[in-house]
């Protein structure tokens, strides 16, 4: 039986998360879906550190960011994973409600896999989540883990 890697989310907004999460289970994804609420958690968790430490020691198969969070945001913790060797090559989507052409551009200098604006119709912003789940938690083929 396939193990099913976990789906990263960092999304500041609890409604978001929320339909995120409802959009991709609509869709029967069964991974599971770890939600952090702001980048410095997403790399707490991608590190294994804070109340991460003890988490199964595997990189999820997508993380998806949200730009505008507090802390830390998506196109710095963007940045922080690609220069990271042990997460490098994580699958990472940009879903925001960015729409600025500078975010574009940073993410994709910065090795972004996907860029995807939240639709604002609802149908279509669940539209677009049940496609990324999808693609990347199932069709996606990831190089194996050092020790997988």
């Amino acid at each position: 039986m396939v193990q099913l890697k976990t789906i990263l989310l960092a999304e500041d907004n609890p409604k978001d998360a929320e339909l995120i999460i409802e959009a991709l289970a609509e869709n029967n994804l069964a991974n599971l879906v770890v939600t952090v609420k702001d980048g410095v958690e997403a790399l707490e968790y991608l590190r294994y550190e804070g109340k991460f430490k003890t988490r199964k020691q595997e990189n999820p198969a997508v993380t998806l960011l949200d730009i505008k969070m507090p802390r830390m945001d998506g196109i710095e913790v963007l940045e922080a994973i690609r220069a990271d060797e042990k997460l490098k090559m994580l699958p990472v989507v940009m879903l925001t409600s960015s729409r600025e052409e500078p975010d574009l551009k940073r993410s994709y200098a910065l090795g972004v896999n996907a860029y995807v604006v939240k639709p604002v119709n609802f149908k279509d912003f669940v539209e677009a989540v049940k496609h990324i789940g999808v693609f990347w938690a199932l069709i996606n083929e990831l190089p194996h883990e050092k020790g997988g």
